[in-house]
């Protein structure tokens, strides 16, 4: 007997974590299902726990593995954290990508300055526009955020429709791009919700996320009181931001200049796709110099304290255009993300250092998230009425949360899944019902690497404890040739007696291979593991670490 068509859901990315968001949905039989992605985002690598790595991606061998039955990849909206991977992964997989206007023309500025980016076709579709791939139908809803064009995606099966918010909150005036289509949610609440597969990041806090417009209201006052030249940074994405900087600039004679390619490359896409209209032409950060202090506002990258972004390299005094001088006044318009607290504050400090007054949003209320807090979670479940919720998007705590919400209202059925889990959410009763294959991708550098590869974690032992390399030469009689070739790397230059590792070293790996057996100083591999244990265990005795030691044997 054949086993009935069902509906399925897995997270590859983005449950259970921040960042690197993907999605899939399979319809039809157990081994014959087609399936869409839905984003393919990335988060952000290197510190103490990933060091020399640029960004961290999901593992798509899952994807590949479906790559006949794959029918699409649908974005919901143009973040790093859910489109940013499809310039490295999508030569994999090659499969068709959806998009609204703005995204797609983000996508395509950011492909067109990344060197040897290949060409990568996006369709794109309308706001509010619908797309029919397969057994599904995935219709575009529109969503308030913190980047213009932020989607819902309703994707209708035969089963049932599921809502997958993608990022959002409740704003009745978002300062650009439409508000959260609360009439088309009704809607579908009226029309019957199968499933809401939903954002839980703010699911921790209590109320509602303020407006966009009351950030405007705050930027317009910190501006026209500045007494000379302002500086702004917030999310280059953040069109809305921008957009809100320069009204205030613009309404005190303020010039506004902009200082970072990010930052350049989104005001531009956000000019040909009509979200900054009306607004005159920015300025290059070349003329800077030549406008009076109290006539100037900078748009800056840098919030979150890269340090090659405009900002730090401000806050070290080594922009070559742009300078900050006591009286000049920052403003950071931006949360500082979980685990970029020590850079931001040393960019702080650093303004701080030069006499530049900074605001930040523990004392203005220059930031406000784009995600929805309990109260806008509430009300969107009582316009959807969702039969099944499976929360997403956040960390554990997040999750547990935003479930417990949905428990508390009623919701009849609610998953908690992570990474990997497949769940099955028609027919039947919806739960976990088997894993798919998922993971960890970096980038570092050019390459893609595993995330099981020994590559980071042998950098994190090099970071603690350093390496010693030793190169020593034999006779055919086992017989040393020269004195041995040492060099150290990362290691202190002598013990607590002053006696210098060099010389520990030399001493050890000479009288390591002089007492080996005759027969084991012919075998360069064992001559090899012999001089290595006995370095580690030299040093360890005065350091107490044990070093990487690599020992290359030469036969002469």
């Amino acid at each position: 007997m054949q086993k009935a068509d069902e509906l399925v859901f897995a997270p590859l990315g983005g449950v259970g974590e921040i960042g690197m968001n993907l999605s899939v949905y399979g319809y039809g039989r157990e081994r014959k299902k087609s399936w869409i992605a839905v984003d393919l985002g990335v988060s952000f690598g290197g510190g103490e726990d990933l060091p020399g790595v640029d960004l961290v991606m999901p593992d798509i061998r899952f994807l590949l593995q479906e790559r006949k039955n794959l029918l699409g990849l649908i974005l919901t909206h143009g973040h790093e954290d859910h489109f940013g991977a499809i310039i490295d992964l999508w030569p994999r997989i090659k499969m068709p990508i959806y998009a609204t206007p703005f995204t797609a023309a983000l996508f395509e500025a950011k492909r067109e300055a990344e060197p040897g980016a290949p060409e990568i076709p996006i369709n794109v579709v309308p706001l509010g526009g619908t797309i029919k791939l397969g057994p599904f139908e995935v219709e575009f809803v529109s969503m308030s955020h913190s980047i213009p064009e932020s989607n819902a995606l309703i994707i209708k099966t035969p089963l049932g429709k599921v809502l997958h918010t993608g990022d959002w909150k409740l704003d009745p005036t978002p300062v650009v791009g439409p508000a959260t289509d609360e009439a088309r949610l009704r809607a579908l609440g009226a029309e019957g919700c199968l499933a809401l597969v939903g954002d839980s990041t703010n699911a921790v806090r209590e109320g509602r996320s303020p407006s966009e417009t009351e950030v405007a209201a705050t930027l317009a006052k910190l501006i026209a009181e500045a007494p000379q030249r302002v500086a702004v940074t917030t999310f280059a994405s953040h069109v809305a931001r921008v957009r809100s900087v320069a009204e205030a600039a613009y309404a005190c004679g303020r010039e506004v200049v902009v200082v970072g390619r990010a930052m350049e490359r989104i005001s531009q896409v956000a000019r040909e796709t009509g979200y900054l209209d009306g607004i005159a032409d920015f300025r290059s950060a070349q003329t800077y110099g030549y406008l009076p202090r109290d006539k100037v506002v900078c748009l800056c990258t840098g919030s979150q304290g890269e340090p090659r972004a405009a900002l730090a390299r401000i806050a070290a005094d080594a922009h070559p255009e742009i300078g900050l001088t006591k009286g000049d006044r920052v403003i950071f318009s931006s949360r500082t993300i979980p685990g970029n607290e020590k850079v931001v504050n040393r960019v702080i400090n650093g303004l701080i250092g030069q006499g530049v007054e900074v605001i930040t949003e523990r004392t203005h209320l220059v930031h406000v998230s784009g995600h929805p807090r309990r109260e806008e979670l509430t009300e969107l479940f009582g316009w959807v009425k969702p039969r099944v919720m499976i929360p997403v998007h956040g960390e554990p705590l997040h999750l547990a949360e935003h479930a417990a919400l949905a428990r508390k209202l009623g919701v009849p059925d609610v998953v908690g899944c992570r990474d990997g889990d497949l769940v099955r959410i028609a027919p039947g009763p919806p739960g976990i019902v088997d894993e798919v294959p998922q993971g960890r991708l970096y980038k570092d550098g050019n390459l893609i690497i595993e995330a099981e590869a020994r590559t980071v974690a042998d950098r994190k032992r090099l970071a603690f404890v350093g390496v010693v390399s030793v190169a020593v030469a034999l006779d055919e009689t086992g017989v040393m040739a020269a004195d041995p070739e040492i060099a150290l790397i990362g290691i202190p230059e002598t013990n607590a007696k002053g006696r210098s590792f060099a010389e520990i070293v030399m001493e050890t790996v000479a009288e390591t291979v002089e007492h080996l057996p005759r027969a084991r100083r012919r075998d360069p591999d064992s001559v090899a593991e012999a001089v290595r244990r006995a370095v580690r265990g030299g040093i360890a005795a005065s350091w107490g670490k044990k070093p990487l030691c690599l020992v290359h044997i030469l036969t002469v």
